[in-house]
C-alpha cells in the first residue's frame, strides 16, 4: 500500500512540477499582454487629442502618459527577464541574446512617457501650439529607432514630436523582438 501511494504521490508531484513552470509562464504573459493593451490604450487616447487639441484635458493626457511610463522601463524589462515559454507569447527569443538593446528600448519608451508627462503638467488648460509640431518638422526615429540621447533634447522638443517618436520606438520593438 505504502508503494502504490508514495508511486501515487511521485505522478502528482511530476505533474504539478511540470504544470507550475507552464502556469507561471502563462501568468507573465497575461501579465505582459494587459500591460501592452493598457499602454496601447493609452496611446490612442493622446493620439486622438492630438488629433482633435480641442479635446486635451490635461489631466487625462498626463494620466495616459503616467499609464505607459508606470508599465515601460524596467516593468517591462522584467516582464521578459524570465526564459519560460509559453504558447501565448508572441515574443521571440531574441530577447535574451539582445538584452542591452531590448533594455535600452523599454527606458526609452519610459523617458519618453515621462516627456509627455512634462508637458502635460506644464500645459493645464488648453493645448498650447508648443506642444504641437510644426508642419514639415522632421520626426527623427524610424523602424531602426533612432532615440533622444539626453533629457534636456527631449524636453526641448515639441510633445507631438516625443510622442512619435514613442510609437516609433513601439514599432522598433515590435519589429524586431515580436513574432506577428
Amino acid at each position: 500500500m505504502r508503494r502504490i501511494i508514495f508511486g501515487l504521490f511521485s505522478v502528482v508531484e511530476a505533474v504539478l512540477i511540470t504544470a507550475v513552470p507552464s502556469s507561471a509562464a502563462e501568468d507573465v504573459v497575461a501579465l505582459r499582454q494587459a500591460d501592452m493593451k493598457a499602454m496601447a490604450a493609452a496611446a490612442k487616447r493622446i493620439s486622438d487629442m492630438f488629433k482633435d487639441p480641442a479635446n486635451y484635458k490635461a489631466a487625462e493626457f498626463r494620466s495616459a502618459a503616467d499609464a505607459i511610463r508606470d508599465r515601460s522601463g524596467v516593468v517591462l524589462s522584467g516582464h521578459f527577464a524570465s526564459e519560460a515559454a509559453s504558447p501565448q507569447s508572441k515574443a521571440r527569443p531574441n530577447i535574451r541574446e539582445e538584452r542591452e538593446r531590448f533594455d535600452r528600448i523599454a527606458n526609452d519608451l519610459r523617458d519618453y512617457a515621462v516627456a509627455l508627462d512634462a508637458a502635460a503638467q506644464n500645459n493645464p488648460g488648453p493645448m498650447p501650439a508648443s506642444m504641437r509640431m510644426k508642419p514639415g518638422e522632421a520626426m527623427g526615429g524610424g523602424p531602426l529607432g533612432t532615440h533622444v540621447r539626453n533629457e534636456q533634447e527631449l524636453s526641448a522638443m515639441p510633445a507631438e514630436h516625443a510622442f512619435h517618436l514613442m510609437l516609433q520606438t513601439c514599432t522598433t520593438c515590435h519589429a524586431k523582438f515580436r513574432t506577428e
